[in-house]
């Protein structure tokens, strides 16, 4: 999925997204807003990911949609 798309499906994805990775919570969504680098920093700090997993779990949540 281009992540244009995600951006601009936001409001239909993040439920899927809260699914996933269920601790994020509503103020961090709305601060994610669809945008890639935002929900990889945020997981990172919420999860302790590293970098390199954080990447091929969004990679694996966006082929999944």
């Amino acid at each position: 999925m281009n992540m244009d798309i995600l951006e601009g499906q936001w409001k239909e994805i993040r439920g899927k997204v809260q699914q996933k990775w269920g601790d994020l919570t509503d103020d961090e969504l709305d601060q994610i807003n669809g945008r890639r680098t935002e929900l990889e920093g945020v997981l990172q700090k919420k999860y302790g990911y590293t970098k390199e997993r954080v990447a091929n779990e969004v990679d694996d949540f966006i082929r999944s949609l």
